[in-house]
């Protein structure tokens, strides 16, 4: 088969997989068709902003270091995302007879087709048209842009293939997690440093890094819009041929990793199978958990957090984000003492759809449940869990943030709520689980929500979110009218630490009960509910 057929059937291959997979269902087809119009959206407003930059003596120290931070997304986008596309894994075509240098060529023709490329193309169009001036530089446009999309594409495919191996197996799901992590790291880190640059003059106080960026590839090949219509017309074909000849060792690298996949056998099962296998116990730290049926849901559900993918990426995620939040904030000097609060909302949401991360297998758990005081300690102890977990963690988030404030004497408020946020989210928690459960699909390491349980999902949270707010209500009035009649000196101000400590537990222990006899009696209906993903 000849290059160009073959690059013509992944096309319509790529094409297929994406039409049969919005076939799935109606929920993955909406959820395709709005992040679509999102993206298409964003990007327009990308490619507007850029164009409005145009003539802007500072563009290029905007332009170019935006090019090299979008090729980075392109490098890691594989790694945290590996199911994202069917076709980022290639060894699926090993019983195939397709030769390595004709795949890299269909292959790099069909990572065109997807809402990824159409933004970077939209970017790159921009910051090209944002610098050039001239018709030399028109020239080097036209260049420039197939050239950035190629070795961003490119990059994308030789990490994937490099690492495919990896990807593929547990380890590799589980590095998924982390991609939650990352962007919310990576939101907070561009807010303060926006609000930074600001703060150093704003655009000219980019140039040192777009100095040195335009003459890293693929930024290079933006760069030499720029210098082009600076009429440095040997920067320029200078800093095309250096992302040329990445795109050409990209490539090399690419089909080298193919090369490899394709006729070397994977020994990681052997691997795997040579090592001794491990038993279960119960020492360390499961010895000072509680006997019983309490002890053992409590092992069970810290070991979901600790192994399953899911879970571990929920909690990941729901840890950096309750600590960025606050932090940050008060670093940036915009932030209140009460942030602190939301840790305890990001973890005590923890306690929602409790029986969702069982998915089928939860018929087993069922099997253990015959009464209502049975359905009682089931939940008692996944609570537990959750607070062995949180009650530490939410208390120092909460001094972090009173000391980078310099507020400790305000500790005792922020403690006091954050307790009775979280007992009346476990409480919420809890009777969302019995009442309102849905399925974790396993499949997908992006997916959360079985398709058709996305309402299920939403007035399982906000219904939640909303009954929270009002059960907390008495403690919020506690510390307004204390602050409001006594003021910080009185001596009063800890009083909502005991109240908010109390009236959370009373509201975790009543939410708990409440539930229990739900539970029980819906015990088929919520096996059915998470068996479906």
């Amino acid at each position: 088969m000849s290059t160009a057929s073959l690059t013509s059937v992944f096309v319509r291959l790529k094409l297929s997989l994406l039409r049969n997979g919005l076939r799935r269902s109606s929920g993955r087809r909406a959820a395709y068709i709005v992040s679509m119009v999102l993206v298409l959206l964003f990007a327009a407003l990308q490619l507007l902003g850029l164009v409005l930059l145009r003539g802007n003596e500072h563009a290029a120290s905007l332009v170019v270091p935006l090019t090299g931070l979008l090729a980075l997304g392109w490098a890691v986008l594989p790694l945290f995302f590996p199911s994202g596309d069917e076709t980022l894994d290639p060894t699926r075509l090993v019983m195939l007879p397709l030769r390595p240098g004709p795949l890299v060529t269909a292959l790099l023709v069909a990572s065109l087709v997807g809402i990824g490329p159409l933004f970077t193309l939209c970017v790159a169009v921009g910051t090209a048209f944002a610098l050039s001036h001239g018709a030399f530089a028109l020239i080097v446009s036209v260049v420039a842009v197939p050239l950035t999309l190629l070795v961003c594409l490119a990059l994308a495919r030789a990490v994937a293939a490099a690492n495919i191996r990896l990807l593929t197996s547990r380890k590799g799901r589980d590095l998924a997690v982390l991609s939650g992590l990352v962007v919310a790291v990576g939101i907070q880190f561009v807010n303060f440093g926006m609000q930074r640059l600001g703060d150093a003059g704003g655009l000219a106080a980019l140039a040192p890094a777009a100095a040195i960026v335009r003459w890293v590839p693929p930024a290079s090949a933006i760069g030499a819009v720029d210098s082009a219509s600076d009429s440095a017309y040997g920067a320029a074909l200078a800093q095309l041929a250096l992302s040329a000849l990445a795109l050409v060792l990209l490539l090399r690298a690419w089909r080298r990793s193919l090369t490899k996949l394709m006729t070397a056998p994977d020994g990681s099962t052997l691997a795997a199978a040579s090592e001794p296998t491990r038993k279960a116990s119960s020492s360390g730290l499961h010895e000072l958990l509680p006997k019983g049926r309490t002890g053992a849901v409590m092992q069970r559900a810290l070991r979901y957090i600790w192994r399953d993918p899911k879970t571990k990426g929920a909690w990941v995620t729901s840890l950096a984000i309750g600590l960025i939040v606050p932090i940050f904030n008060a670093l940036q000097g915009t932030g209140s003492i009460y942030f602190a609060c939301f840790a305890a909302g990001m973890l005590g949401m923890m306690m929602y759809n409790q029986f969702g991360q069982d998915t089928s297998a939860f018929w087993m758990v069922a099997l253990t449940i015959s009464s209502t005081r049975d359905a009682y300690a089931e939940l008692r102890a996944r609570a537990l869990a959750l607070l062995l977990i949180t009650v530490p963690y939410m208390a120092l988030v909460s001094v972090l943030t009173a000391a980078a404030l310099d507020r400790l004497h305000d500790l005792p408020e922020v403690l006091g709520l954050s307790f009775a946020v979280l007992g009346a989210m476990v409480a919420s928690g809890a009777v969302a689980s019995a009442r309102f459960p849905y399925s974790i699909p396993q499949d997908s390491a992006y997916k959360n929500v079985a398709p058709g349980q996305g309402g299920l999902a939403w007035l399982s949270i906000f219904g939640g979110m909303l009954l929270t707010a009002l059960l907390c209500t008495p403690v919020i009035a506690l510390t307004i009218w204390l602050n409001a009649s006594a003021g910080s000196g009185s001596g009063t101000q800890w009083l909502p630490l005991p109240v908010g400590a109390a009236y959370g537990a009373l509201l975790a222990w009543a939410g708990v009960r409440l539930a229990a006899p739900q539970t029980a009696r819906r015990l088929p209906e919520i096996l059915t509910a998470v068996s479906k993903g």
